[in-house]
């Protein structure tokens, strides 16, 4: 069935797309099936203190300002990631600003954190209701300079802290400029030490731990790799998503979109991704759980992420090609595995 609709909605400009399935989505957990889904997809793990319904989540960006959080919990997902969300509302690059690849399985897109803003994303989350771990995905406003961004990140801590299962700092967008530079040296730091102790405040006065999760790039040595790890390490960061878009067109090459500017999703980047995770592994190993993503688009290629070293997987792009069935033939191929 989601074979024939991806291909009406691939007739489609990109985004409009993406809108419209998420207007289908938001109405899904109207359908008398939607918990016989849930129930059978039960694969239950404890990360970070969280316990998940199953290990198979929806990365950030699809549901950026937190109006399909039902629909998509319908679909059996055993978490929730919504945003990029930054302080103040923000429209995001010029259109067009998505471009598919279908004979790849990617997308290349340059949105730019296009949010409602967290005060809206904040009202969407109290109007769930979902029960399940929900990841809220944090970032900087377009105009706020790199060495002020730490005040954005603590903007959007403090407000979405009360309603958040983990909370996800984005600094690996290559959409933002400038964003990647938090990912190094003495901004790193900075960022770390002051949303630690920010995270220590916050613990104590709503009465409840969460999570603070990094996001980063696949675009990394192996040197970066090492130093940033280190760095996690010492701040004692709770958990790690390797990896967000790459800025690579390693495997894409020749494809009409290849040149366009933004990040590339889906299974080109599957490799790389994997690759910078169990680097990042060899570093941590159990100390830091990682959360893998980044061109998993079958069962097959959800277990190699869990065999190096993942704790838990997101999908996105793969389920743009694939549909909700993919969530079920990961999490069938993890129960088969066990």
């Amino acid at each position: 069935m989601y074979q024939f609709a991806r291909k009406a909605l691939f007739h489609l400009d990109p985004e409009k797309a993406h809108h419209l399935a998420l207007k289908s989505i938001r109405y899904s957990d109207k359908l008398a099936l939607s918990q016989r889904v849930i129930d059978s997809l039960a694969c239950p793990l404890t990360v970070m203190g969280l316990e998940f319904s199953n290990p198979v989540g929806l990365a950030a960006g699809l549901d950026k300002d937190a109006e399909c959080i039902d629909g998509m919990a319908a679909l059996g997902f055993g978490f929730i990631e919504v945003g990029t969300v930054t302080p103040r509302p923000q429209p995001g690059n010029p259109k067009p600003r998505m471009f598919r690849l279908p004979e790849h399985g990617a997308l290349i897109n340059r949105m730019g954190f296009n949010n409602k803003g967290v005060d809206h994303l904040v009202r969407q989350v109290k109007q769930s209701r979902y029960t399940g771990v929900l990841g809220i995905n944090v970032g900087k406003n377009f105009d706020t300079p790199v060495d002020k961004a730490v005040y954005d990140y603590l903007t959007c801590m403090r407000k979405v802290y009360p309603y958040a299962g983990y909370i996800v700092i984005n600094i690996s967008s290559p959409n933002t400029p400038g964003l990647r530079e938090l990912q190094h040296g003495k901004y790193l730091d900075e960022l770390l030490n002051a949303l630690k102790a920010e995270q220590a405040v916050l613990e104590a006065k709503h009465g409840k731990r969460v999570p603070l999760v990094f996001k980063v790039a696949p675009d990394l040595d192996d040197d970066e790799i090492e130093e940033m790890a280190q760095q996690f390490l010492k701040a004692g960061i709770d958990g790690l998503i390797t990896t967000n878009t790459c800025a690579s067109r390693q495997g894409v090459e020749g494809d009409k979109h290849a040149k366009e500017a933004g990040g590339l999703s889906g299974a080109p980047i599957f490799d790389k991704s994997t690759q910078v995770q169990e680097k990042f592994y060899q570093y941590l190993g159990e100390s830091i759980p990682l959360i893998g993503v980044g061109g998993i688009n079958s069962g097959q290629r959800g277990l190699e992420r869990l065999e190096k070293g993942a704790k838990l997987l997101q999908v996105y792009t793969g389920f743009i090609y694939e549909g909700p069935g993919l969530v079920q033939d990961v999490v069938g191929a993890i129960k088969a595995k066990a």
